[in-house]
């Protein structure tokens, strides 16, 4: 049995009329098995507010956060105040820890709100004293979000790219070729944000550097086949010292990597996910999946949510900017968890991680 960290004592799982709760011993709440699966489910909207919906399912502690895109800012003050409307919603929630309010700001290209990282991390890496950018782009990136009451960054990306060009180097997203420099600049970035109150996210794990221009997961499966040898020495080993460095998040890749798991994407693969990522490195802080929307894994929504619930994810992006995913995500975790399909101690475990997390960022 686990303990939820929002409370001091151990909660026991209990079945009522066949619907799984977890009951606090303190007796400050109950969560019904939609709740517990919601702490596992980030949603998304599209444009610049929020459909009530978003709003209803907050209140309810049926969300664990929002992801934010460029089509939801049309300006710093607007989204602030975007921000602070989810925030009211979630102080009427059963679950008290705050919400996980997060986007993608890795500087260059890949920025979601204006303003800081202005260099990418290929910039960072190229610069005269690259630990120093990286570390001044990790304190731009954090004030930024943290500025509109946003706690998580969804960077940096960790890759390891191999050729000019190829799909991490294309935009500037790699630090560099050199698994060295990038186990370097990465935590100095992590560490830097991390200070500003906001959390990184250390991406794409086990490594996408090896890509070539088209291998986009987004579009398409994609299959990196390298040695083993190569994937742990050099793609993963900035994962390393991120881990080390206390990065609080980890998202897992939805390439599919022979030479750990041939049948499986990454972010559906338990040998990745629990024997790779929490066994091998360590890794015990919160595990995400990229998009769940991808077209490089297959099945409905529900089903990609439950596989990679399976698989020990604990928290699923769901980004396609409409919140009908991510009621589709939760509701399917939440029969998975009541049918037994997912083990009830190990999603406990899951909900605690995310729920310690956003504890933290309060």
């Amino acid at each position: 049995m686990r303990k939820l960290t929002r409370w001091t004592t151990i909660a026991a799982t209990v079945a009522v009329a066949g619907a799984l709760t977890v009951a606090a011993a303190s007796g400050e709440a109950t969560l019904t098995p939609r709740q517990l699966a919601g702490e596992r489910v980030i949603y998304s909207y599209s444009g610049p507010t929020p459909p009530q919906s978003l709003f209803d399912r907050i209140r309810a502690g049926e969300a664990a956060g929002v992801i934010f895109f460029k089509d939801n800012v049309s300006g710093t003050a607007q989204l602030a105040g975007v921000i602070q409307q989810l925030k009211d919603a979630n102080a009427d929630s059963p679950v008290k820890a705050p919400l996980l309010l997060m986007t993608d700001q890795e500087g260059g290209k890949v920025r979601r709100l204006p303003g800081e990282p202005a260099l990418s991390a290929k910039q960072a890496g190229e610069s005269a004293d690259p630990v120093a950018t990286a570390k001044s782009t990790g304190t731009g990136a954090g004030r930024n979000l943290a500025g509109v009451g946003m706690n998580v960054n969804l960077a940096p990306v960790l890759d390891v790219y191999r050729k000019p060009g190829d799909l991490m180097d294309q935009y500037g997203r790699s630090y560099s070729d050199d698994p060295a420099v990038v186990s370097r600049l990465g935590p100095a970035f992590i560490g830097a944000q991390q200070q500003t109150g906001v959390a990184a996210t250390a991406k794409h794990f086990p490594g996408l550097g090896a890509g070539a221009a088209g291998q986009n997961t987004d579009d398409q499966p994609v299959t990196l086949d390298v040695p083993l040898s190569t994937l742990r020495d050099v793609d993963e080993a900035p994962y390393t010292t991120a881990i080390s460095g206390g990065v609080k998040l980890v998202m897992v890749s939805w390439a599919t990597y022979p030479a750990l798991d041939a049948a499986s994407p990454a972010g559906l693969s338990a040998t990745v996910v629990r024997r790779e990522l929490r066994g091998r490195l360590g890794f015990s802080g919160v595990t995400v999946t990229d998009a769940l929307e991808a077209k490089g894994i297959s099945g409905t929504t529900g089903e990609r949510a439950v596989r990679a619930a399976a698989a020990g994810m604990d928290l699923v992006l769901c980004s396609a900017q409409d919140p009908a995913q991510g009621d589709d995500a939760g509701n399917a975790l939440a029969g998975a968890l009541q049918s037994g399909r997912l083990d009830s101690a190990d999603f406990t475990a899951a909900a605690d991680r995310v729920t310690a997390l956003r504890q933290s960022l309060g």
